[in-house]
């Protein structure tokens, strides 16, 4: 979700930047382009479609994770040198590390859930079980390899039950600031 929504700041930020200065938005050519693809479309049908994760044995759902979160850093570091991408390659860098000390699972503490869903009763999280379909386990905080690369940051106010990482945050940042480059002139310091 917080993804999502640097995505749509980004995207509006650079499209009002363009429009307020007669440009037009401008994709930078980035190399292995297909990499993302390759590594999205795993993740997607192992997260993000229920249909389709209902049929992907849990077993397997921490290796699709490492491979698809590998290859997303290899194409954020082939492509380094593009705007924002610094700032990828960290935030996937810190959740590769999380990911990989802790099972192949991004883990949230029972806290953390928790804290984000008061209204349901602590009978419904079991530890050590997948949270839903995602790419998060339920675990003890005290059992947490790195911690505060885990999913234990929310914004309550905003989006109630969202948890996300730091790395997702740099990830964000990353997004947001290759999204501002499309408007830019092709004069401007790349």
């Amino acid at each position: 979700m917080i993804l999502l929504s640097a995505i749509v700041i980004g995207l509006a930020a650079s499209l009002l930047r363009a429009r307020l200065n007669h440009r037009t938005l401008t994709l930078r050519n980035l190399r292995w382009g297909w990499l993302v693809v390759t590594a999205v479309i795993p993740q997607i049908l192992t997260f993000q479609i229920e249909s389709t994760a209902r049929l992907i044995p849990e077993i397997l759902v921490p290796i699709i994770q490492l491979v698809s979160m590998g290859g997303l850093l290899i194409f954020a570091t082939i492509n380094l040198s593009a705007p924002g991408f610094w700032a990828l390659w960290l935030g996937l860098a810190g959740n590769l590390l999380v990911i990989i000390t802790n099972g192949g699972w991004m883990p949230i503490s029972l806290e953390t859930i928790i804290r984000l869903r008061p209204d349901l009763p602590i009978s419904n999280w079991e530890i050590g079980s997948r949270l839903g379909f995602g790419k998060d386990r339920i675990m003890n905080s005290t059992e947490i390899n790195l911690p505060w690369l885990s999913d234990h940051l929310s914004l309550p106010t905003l989006f109630p039950h969202i948890a996300f990482s730091i790395g997702d945050i740099f990830i964000s940042i990353g997004a947001i600031l290759l999204l501002w480059s499309l408007s830019r002139k092709d004069t401007e310091e790349k």
